[in-house]
């Protein structure tokens, strides 16, 4: 392969991780661009090697350098973007970690009614119905989908932080709601970077 086509080839995979809404998975792309998955995979860790690139998801995804967080965040909060309430990042948390779990479940966890903020976060794409449960009346059952993965950066549910360094004493109680949001807050916080292009906001 001369240099001409592997700029042209490099040139052509930027320009599908710039336009594409979603991480896209090297079976995509090499279906996309004509290439072998392994001449992608080369690609994009060479890529991610110049360029802020991430495997996110189960797939690959561009996002801005850490350095332009600050002026990214304001211009994209001032717009559109809504933070998530305590709430919020309190379920969330809790489904991260216990799904699959019912709605009665996540109340009695964090001690209040939690239907509406389980529905907001529904609409909003970070959870989703993962089936029914066996028990009396097979209650839904809630699970996170790969935007929240997306939104932490995480390859997978498996990339997840241990709870035990959270906790008093290293006892991995997962009924501690005041714990789990811990975690749940990097949803907001903690990122190095804000993903390109960016996502609708969370209002």
């Amino acid at each position: 392969m001369t240099d001409d086509m592997k700029t042209h080839d490099t040139r052509a995979l930027e320009a599908l991780l710039f336009v594409s809404d979603e991480p896209l998975t090297s079976s995509v792309i090499a279906q996309a661009l004509d290439l072998d998955r392994q001449a992608v995979d080369r690609s994009c860790h060479r890529l991610a090697s110049d360029l802020v690139l991430r495997n996110v998801a189960g797939g690959w995804r561009l996002f801005t350098h850490p350095e332009t967080q600050a002026s990214v965040e304001r211009f994209i909060l001032s717009s559109r973007q809504a933070r998530l309430t305590k709430a919020s990042l309190e379920t969330l948390a809790i489904v991260a970690y216990k799904q699959p779990v019912t709605r009665h479940q996540v109340s009695s966890i964090r001690g209040v009614n939690s239907d509406g903020v389980l529905r907001a976060l529904t609409d909003r794409g970070l959870i989703e119905e993962a089936g029914r449960d066996e028990g009396p009346g097979r209650p839904l059952l809630y699970g996170t989908t790969p935007q929240f993965l997306e939104r932490l950066g995480l390859p997978s549910l498996a990339a997840l932080p241990s709870l035990a360094p959270l906790l008093s004493g290293g006892a991995a109680d997962l009924d501690d709601p005041a714990d789990l949001a811990v975690r749940g807050q990097e949803v907001d916080d903690g990122q190095a970077g804000v993903e390109r292009p960016a996502e609708p906001g969370d209002g």
